[in-house]
């Protein structure tokens, strides 16, 4: 073969070498650019997994923690009512009926300091509005409205029953009776 012959063959394979290497890389770049993407996809799905794993442990620690504080509420509204019949039986008492059954009445006040022992150790404490406080929605629960000379509109005249409340959770509303604009 001649000189001439042999240059334009290795000047051909030359630029079919640089061809390929230039499609080789052209490949390598579109597999590149496609990991890059397959990976950069699979951070965020690690990342939004790893939020959602988080969140579920911060959800599932606040559940714990208002189950065990909060877990005995029903118990506890169900145990007001003996709270209340215990109250209305001291106060029902007059002084001759305290004389002649001193045992009795003093039993019941036992039991009475005993359920708020109780309601105290399990963060229950009672809302005892006053006579003269000023209504508020938040605890208290209006039974009725009526105008009283000598009072503003929203006082507290009377108190049926106390209401209670669990770690700072309303168990049930103070029922009380609230002045109307007085007439004068």
């Amino acid at each position: 073969m001649s000189e001439m012959k042999k240059d334009e063959i290795a000047e051909d394979q030359a630029q079919i070498g640089e061809e390929a290497v230039e499609e080789v890389s052209e490949v390598m770049a579109e597999e590149l650019a496609q990991l890059r993407a397959e990976r950069d996809e699979f951070k965020d799905r690690f990342m939004r997994a790893l939020a959602d794993a988080e969140n579920a442990r911060k959800r599932g620690e606040r559940d714990r923690r208002e189950a065990e504080q909060y877990g005995g509420s029903k118990l506890a509204r169900d145990l007001l009512p003996v709270y209340d019949n215990l109250r209305r039986a001291l106060d029902a008492a007059n002084e001759e009926q305290r004389e002649i059954a001193s045992a009795l009445i003093e039993g019941v006040e036992l039991t009475l300091r005993e359920l708020v022992h109780v309601f105290t150790k399990h963060g229950i404490q009672p809302v005892s509005p006053a006579v003269g406080e000023a209504f508020d929605p938040q605890i208290h629960q209006a039974m009725f409205e009526a105008p009283v000379p000598g009072t503003k509109a929203g006082d507290i005249i009377q108190v049926m029953t106390e209401g209670f409340l669990l770690h700072d959770r309303l168990l049930r509303p103070a029922q009380v009776g609230v002045s109307s604009t007085p007439k004068s």
